[in-house]
């Protein structure tokens, strides 16, 4: 019997048969693993769409046989990203309410993000 584990983590590496080089970047606060194809939503950046972006605060860098750390950051790595579009996030809603005092209030958001999508990794 496989290791079905192993083998899914394997196929995720390998695109037939060349492997695939990966990142995790740091951007609006929060962190995100990106390839080469991928496309993230992060928080709004105010740029044109179809523009370039080089995003430098990449933590981490993988090509599936080395993987190099960055203290905090890694040296000379960047992130080449296309912005896609402009869209908001689906709706969050909360509702407050103070019992015996006829007070309620139903409150909405919808956060502004930005698409991108990823097209090239350069270690440094």
């Amino acid at each position: 019997m496989t290791d079905l584990a192993g083998l899914f983590t394997l196929k995720r590496l390998h695109d037939l048969g060349r492997l695939i080089m990966f990142a995790i970047i740091r951007s609006g606060g929060k962190q995100y693993r990106v390839r080469p194809g991928d496309t993230i939503a992060v928080e709004r950046l105010h740029l044109d769409e179809g523009a370039q972006i080089a995003l430098d605060e990449v933590l981490l860098v993988g090509d599936g046989d080395t993987t190099t750390v960055g203290a905090p950051l890694v040296a000379g790595a960047s992130v080449t990203a296309r912005v896609e579009a402009h869209d908001r996030a689906p709706k969050v809603t909360y509702f407050n309410f103070k019992n015996k005092t006829r007070n309620k209030r139903m409150r909405g958001h919808r956060q502004q993000r930005t698409q991108l999508v990823i097209t090239d990794i350069s270690a440094g």
